[in-house]
């Protein structure tokens, strides 16, 4: 979503990418490595063709190397999709997905796309689930009083999205609650 300067107090969707990379995904590697330490911990070892999993992060370096074949996670399917794209415009709520799924699945499409089976169709389901979605967050909005807002399985991007007009409106329900207290 694009956002005027004033506004933008949010961590910025490359940067929620970058922490999204620390999520484990399932690789099928094409070489053999041995456990491998890092900061964020060990992983491996890598035989191929055994599947193993390691973060976003690794399973993208490796496959620009073309040294695995990343496993699409069972969310990231058009049945998966479709289901929640349903349930998105048929209930109340929010349908559950993954907290990071906007991320992972920009990434996963970006960078392994020939792994994954109906890009095309996946790419269409993803956006029409963010449109739903961002309708349902705008209605959400509008019923906004001063002592709570429930918006329960929304995922990290759409939380960074709302959380400027969130604070911002807030802090106007606030000063006007506390200006209609001492009219009283």
């Amino acid at each position: 979503m694009s956002l005027p300067q004033s506004l933008r107090t949010s961590i910025t969707p490359p940067e929620l990418e970058f922490i999204a990379s620390q999520q484990l995904i399932e690789i099928i590697p094409l070489i053999a490595m041995e456990k491998t330490a890092f900061i964020s911990g060990a992983f491996g070892p890598l035989q191929p063709p055994r599947r193993a999993k390691t973060p976003l992060w690794m399973a993208i370096n490796l496959k620009l190397k073309k040294k695995c074949h990343i496993v699409a996670p069972e969310w990231l399917s058009v049945e998966f999709l479709q289901s929640r794209l349903d349930e998105e415009l048929s209930e109340p709520g929010y349908s559950r997905l993954p907290f990071r799924y906007a991320e992972v699945s920009k990434v996963l499409l970006d960078v392994a796309s020939d792994d994954i089976q109906s890009t095309d169709k996946i790419r269409s389901l993803l956006k029409d689930l963010r449109e739903a979605r961002q309708a349902k967050s705008r209605e959400g909005l509008e019923e906004l009083n001063r002592s709570e807002l429930s918006l329960s399985n929304l995922s990290s991007m759409e939380i960074n999205e709302i959380r400027p007009f969130f604070v911002h409106a807030m802090g106007i329900l606030t000063h006007l609650h506390r200006d209609a207290s001492t009219e009283d």
